[in-house]
């Protein structure tokens, strides 16, 4: 095997890349309950009342709708610099 056998093995890849995805999922997560707790739990008790509901509702709502337009800005920044990380590695 040679020096690059176990970087250039492409299921050890994508299983790196399904964790990552794993691991960023779970970072969101956590990230949104935190950010809208904070916004909407006022004083937390046995039923959430509708507003609390509602407010939490929004919240996850235009969290996930920012994080998209962020990923979709990323992945286009990254496709207009061409290959870049490609080209580094070579």
């Amino acid at each position: 095997m040679d020096s690059q056998g176990a970087t250039a093995d492409p299921q050890l890849q994508q299983f790196i890349e399904v964790e990552s995805q794993k691991q960023r999922f779970q970072q969101l997560v956590h990230q949104m309950t935190e950010v809208c707790w904070e916004k909407c739990m006022e004083k937390p008790g046995p039923k959430l009342d509708s507003r609390t509901e509602v407010c939490f509702v929004n919240c996850v709502e235009r969290f996930i709708d920012t994080n998209q337009f962020i990923l979709n800005r990323l992945e286009q920044t990254q496709r207009g610099r061409g290959s870049f990380s490609e080209s580094m590695s070579e």
